[in-house]
């Protein structure tokens, strides 16, 4: 008999609490993106996720550790090779990456890739470099605009980007130009993890802005995840933000895009007042993108703020058979060096209004454990080849 009709996953995108025992080998020494932001703000004032343990997994300059009444925290360890958006989600559910997806933020993109993908759209290719979403459009929208050019360009993730914008270049040319790079990049030495069309509006520098029309092509899961399974078995999988992206709409029935994070805990709150039977698999990405990329600890911290706001407006409205799951699926210190994700253990938060107890759990070693706790509750078993054992016993 299942202990929970709904279970909510929460990733707050990026959200690490400390540095891998391996982080050396990815460039990292010393991180902690949620440590290292409370060392470098003045304030900030997360009364819920305290409530739930957050204070306790990593220390806080703001508070010491709480007295949890009820709920489960503990760290989550990766263990697939990364530090990426792709590698984290996949790993929850169940797959373990060992070959880390390419990234070109050195160097830009290869030149066979860029003639080619001029040759399959009929467009130059300008940027094709690593930089911000915002830097780019500053530097590069003009002479798009101007001249039908297109702007191509990666960051610190497995990621081709394509900005357009909607107002000349069109959402269906974008769209176009993006499946194109999506089969050129599914080569073995171009292939990464998304392609991700990127349009904008506005006429001149200063006026540019990134429109809620952005759309992903990832990859396919290389095999059956634990929302695969789900699905199967006939239990809804609705996805908040990026999550239906990230796993190219394999094992999600109900899919709803954001325009910000606020935006998703906002759809999260209105799921919430619903009645379904299964999972809600949320990715709330500014933590990330606006944030921890653009290394700004006081946004970032702000942005947390802003989250545990929401929190609060959730919390009330569970169910005492409902079960929420707080997460990250890597860090990304706003105050290491050079604009890269950070290899990080990520926050595991487990609280139900049904819980009789609480307190620390064990540091678990892959993010896993959170597709097969769900898998588990639902009597469906996890396929085959996947990693990960169940909390769910431990969730009393």
């Amino acid at each position: 008999m299942e202990k929970y009709h709904r279970i909510f996953v929460i990733v707050a995108d990026s959200l690490g609490v400390g540095a891998m025992e391996d982080s050396a080998d990815f460039g990292d020494i010393g991180v902690n993106t949620l440590g290292h932001i409370s060392e470098a703000v003045e304030t900030l004032h997360i009364p819920n996720l305290k409530r739930l343990g957050l204070a306790n997994i990593t220390p806080l300059k703001q508070t010491g550790s709480v007295k949890i009444r009820r709920g489960y925290y503990g760290k989550l360890r990766e263990q697939s090779k990364g530090k990426d958006t792709m590698t984290g989600h996949w790993e929850m559910m169940g797959l373990e990456v060992t070959k880390p997806f390419r990234t070109f933020t050195e160097t830009g993109f290869p030149r066979e890739l860029i003639e080619e993908l001029e040759r399959r759209t009929g467009r130059t290719v300008i940027g094709n470099k690593s930089a911000s979403g915002t830097e780019i459009l500053e530097e590069l929208a003009e002479e798009e605009i101007a001249t039908g050019h297109m702007i191509v360009y990666t960051s610190a993730d497995s990621v081709l980007q394509i900005c357009g914008s909607e107002e000349t270049f069109g959402l269906d040319e974008l769209y176009r130009c993006c499946e194109i790079a999506r089969e050129l990049t599914m080569k073995e030495e171009w292939r990464v993890g998304r392609v991700i069309a990127r349009p904008y509006v506005g006429r001149k520098r200063g006026e540019f802005k990134r429109t809620s029309n952005r759309h992903d092509y990832a990859l396919k899961p290389f095999g059956r995840t634990a929302l695969n399974a789900l699905k199967d078995g006939g239990l809804d999988v609705i996805s908040v933000g990026k999550i239906k992206d990230i796993f190219d709409g394999e094992g999600i029935t109900e899919a709803h895009k954001s325009k910000s994070s606020v935006h998703g805990m906002e759809q999260t709150i209105e799921i919430a007042g619903k009645d379904f039977h299964g999972l809600c698999f949320v990715n709330l990405v500014d933590f990330d993108a606006l944030w921890g990329h653009r290394r700004d600890p006081e946004g970032y911290a702000r942005e947390i703020e802003k989250f545990d706001v929401n929190l609060g407006k959730l919390l009330e409205l569970l169910r005492d058979d409902d079960l929420l799951i707080i997460t990250a699926d890597h860090g990304n210190d706003p105050t290491y060096t050079g604009t890269d994700h950070t290899r990080e253990k990520v926050p595991f938060l487990a609280y139900s209004p049904s819980m009789q107890d609480g307190g620390e759990l064990t540091e678990q070693d892959t993010f896993a454990v959170i597709g097969a706790t769900a898998a588990d509750n639902f009597g469906i078993a996890m396929p085959e080849g996947t990693i990960g054992e169940s909390l769910l016993d431990a969730l009393i």
